[in-house]
């Protein structure tokens, strides 16, 4: 069975094509795409406005949206933003995260994003004991083993879910698959504290002791998944893993070299910091972007999160393997991190994707429009980027990031799309493809992935009210909201 759109303008093969009908199988997967339709077939959907394929959030930490207006009163850094968010995750467990999770991959849908990269470190129980084991596969009687450890349950809830391996990861995926967002889920090694020091004890649920401790459970959650949720037609197939270091801070360089054994994307904070260049060259004499080329890790399935303080070399390593680069343009404002060098990284041959990182906005538009106006108060040059390039970074460059079948509208692709309102105040008069430099996430009318309308004017069309989602996120964590 066929489900068809027609839209009135949409970005396909690069350029704004007018009349064009979008067919996908009951798979939710691209079978025809025409362009030069003058009316809606009787079968079809009519969608108005400016519809361009779904936006790639490559970089995203789901709980860090609880953080929203909370760390603003007394100014502070990044350092003492980090202890409000260590009080955060503190209080995560598996069941409170996927109703925030839940809450946060709805407003993404509504804020132009139909795949999610989440770059997830919150492994364990609360105390840092690791989630029980399940019992062997086909077992339907009993489907969850009591944990050998006795792992003891946050919030004393006897939810057997709480006794599962991986129940944080698969709370997530649950989170994704009900919300309609894609996502790929970066299991992230955390070993450290800081370079040679351990972890501390707000940091014990994010470790797995050694490299081989974190090589094992990421195999097992790989293995976990693949049977949970299998990939099959790219239209259905919602559920993805892949690795992810967490910074030179957090895994020794001698641990580096594990991560080129493993097949997919790879993903690294990077350089978000100046204080971490100084670690990383006192300890190891060379820059964290020099440490992981030297491991091996700087290929083209690596994406380099921030990348913000580079140096030329820096710039050519990254450039020269083709790895991609996650701004986070809006969270690097927000941070006072500063504004990374992403023209001369894309000179270089590196490729632009962008993230929402903690949420200070969940907004595809604004966190696209952040990467240029960034370019423009760091070089005093407007149209660093061109319209095509920065919708290209919001699409096929997070898709690359990912390694997910989606960033076009094209045959074989998942059927994931945004629409934009081309009539509202913001955008009135907006030509093309220039949209994309006007308008906002209030101007997304319609957001669909897997061929299924997700949000519709604000409105999640399964989960209902977002901001009633958020009330239950922060009444599972026993926050004001």
């Amino acid at each position: 069975m066929s489900t068809r759109y027609w839209c009135e303008s949409a970005w396909v093969d690069g350029a704004v094509a007018s009349g064009v009908l979008l067919s996908a199988d009951d798979t939710g997967t691209l079978t025809a795409v025409e362009t030069g339709i003058d009316t809606a077939p009787s079968d079809a959907e009519s969608v108005h406005g400016f519809v361009f394929p779904g936006g790639v959030n490559a970089h995203s930490h789901a709980f860090h949206r609880m953080l929203r207006g909370r760390t603003h009163g007394d100014g502070g850094t990044f350092w003492t933003w980090r202890e409000v968010m260590y009080s955060v995750a503190a209080k995560l467990d598996p069941q409170s995260y996927e109703t925030v999770a839940r809450a946060v991959f709805a407003e993404m849908l509504a804020g132009g994003y139909t795949s999610v990269g989440e770059f997830h470190y919150v492994h364990h129980a609360q105390d840092g004991t690791p989630y029980g084991t399940e019992r062997p596969r086909g077992d339907a009687a009993d489907p969850v083993a009591e944990a050998d450890d006795h792992t003891e349950r946050p919030r004393g809830d006897a939810n057997d879910d709480e006794l599962r391996a991986h129940a944080i990861e698969r709370a997530l995926a649950r989170a994704a698959t009900s919300a309609g967002i894609r996502i790929r889920l970066l299991d992230t090694c955390y070993l450290t504290g800081a370079i040679d020091a351990e972890l501390s004890p707000e940091q014990a649920r994010f470790g797995d002791g050694t490299i081989d401790g974190y090589m094992d459970r990421h195999a097992g959650l790989t293995e976990a998944f693949a049977e949970e949720f299998p990939v099959n037609a790219p239209g259905e197939s919602f559920v993805h893993v892949g690795a992810a270091i967490h910074s030179i801070r957090a895994v020794p360089a001698a641990n580096l070299p594990r991560f080129a054994e493993l097949t997919g994307p790879v993903h690294v904070h990077l350089s978000e910091q100046p204080a971490e260049n100084e670690a990383c060259q006192s300890a190891y004499g060379a820059s964290p972007t020099e440490v992981l080329g030297r491991s091996g890790v700087v290929t083209d399935r690596l994406s380099a999160v921030h990348a913000t303080h580079l140096s030329e070399e820096d710039i050519a390593i990254l450039g020269g393997s083709r790895s991609t680069i996650v701004m986070c343009p809006c969270t690097e404002a927000d941070l006072a991190d500063g504004i990374g060098p992403a023209r001369e990284l894309a000179d270089a041959g590196a490729v632009i994707s962008l993230g929402s990182d903690q949420h200070v906005v969940l907004d595809a538009l604004r966190e696209t429009q952040g990467l240029e106006a960034g370019e423009r108060l760091r070089s005093g040059q407007r149209g660093r980027f061109s319209p095509t390039e920065l919708i290209t970074a919001l699409t096929e460059g997070g898709a690359r990031s990912l390694h997910l079948p989606v960033g076009a509208l094209e045959v074989g692709k998942a059927c994931d799309f945004v629409a934009l309102r081309t009539d509202s105040m913001r955008t009135m008069g907006s030509l093309d493809e220039q949209i994309i430099l006007t308008a906002t996430s209030a101007d997304v009318s319609l957001t669909v992935s897997g061929g299924r309308v997700r949000v519709r004017d604000g409105v999640h069309a399964e989960l209902g009210d977002i901001s009633e989602l958020y009330a239950q996120a922060f009444a599972a964590l026993e926050m004001e909201g």
